[in-house]
């Protein structure tokens, strides 16, 4: 029990407060606690549980050979890949392409670079679809633009580098985003657009359709026709903003 005395500023003797506190206490009952006594016999040398067998003893010699023998299979096993994109298509593509590409794009000249946009930082709520490639769809891409490839030369840009073509309200013609969503989504799992991923952006009111630049314009004319856009759209590199727009 804790007791507090409350005195005037005057009465300051010790001796005084504590007899006024004694008196004051007088008037509750005291109890004595009763000692503590354990539920089993606190006796060391009779344990009431003990192994029946002595633990084991290992030797030098013995620690040794497990050492030897644990360091022989860490050289035999190698350490696990965790690439996610090892075995897919999409992220292993056709070099010998690029490489036509890239003949082509040294033929041609330098033309202006579209404005750059700034990158949103906000984590947002964001939904995702992923493509699966579709070896159809080869002969019937054209080569990019001469414009295109002017920027990309100038910028010193692989065909395999990834961009993304930015979808935002105003070109989507009467439509919901969510409607517009569900329309690439399905493009997505016909394979109408080759090497995509599409991320909608529901706090921004934007959808992001990434793809190689390959095949960045094939992808931006089926989009336009099969999602009835209006007005144009632009093609976002990271860290070079908005290079292209249809």
């Amino acid at each position: 029990m804790e007791v507090v005395l409350h005195y005037r500023a005057w009465q300051r003797d010790p001796t005084a407060l504590q007899k006024i506190t004694e008196e004051a206490l007088k008037e509750f009952p005291v109890r004595k606690l009763p000692s503590f006594i354990s539920w089993f016999p606190n006796d060391l040398c009779k344990l009431p549980l003990k192994p029946k067998r002595k633990s084991p003893v290992i030797s030098a010699e013995e620690v040794e050979q497990v050492k030897r023998h644990f360091a022989a299979l860490e050289t035999l096993c190698s350490s696990p890949s965790y690439d996610c994109t090892e075995g897919l298509e999409e992220f292993h593509p056709d070099i010998k392409a690029g490489e036509s590409l890239q003949a082509e794009l040294e033929k041609n000249d330098v033309s202006n670079l579209g404005k750059q946009s700034a990158n949103c930082k906000q984590k947002l709520r964001r939904s995702w679809s992923v493509s699966v490639p579709n070896s159809k769809l080869k002969n019937k891409i054209l080569p990019l633009s001469r414009e295109l490839q002017s920027t990309l030369e100038k910028l010193k840009l692989h065909a395999f580098y990834r961009a993304q073509w930015i979808i935002e309200p105003s070109t989507i013609n009467n439509q919901t985003l969510e409607d517009v969503w569900v329309k690439i989504n399905t493009m997505i799992k016909h394979k109408e657009l080759p090497s995509c991923n599409a991320m909608i952006q529901r706090c921004e009111g934007q959808i992001s359709v990434f793809c190689d630049i390959l095949y960045c314009e094939h992808v931006a004319n089926n989009l336009r026709e099969k999602l009835n856009l209006k007005g144009k759209i632009n093609l976002f590199v990271h860290k070079y903003g908005i290079i292209h727009s249809l």
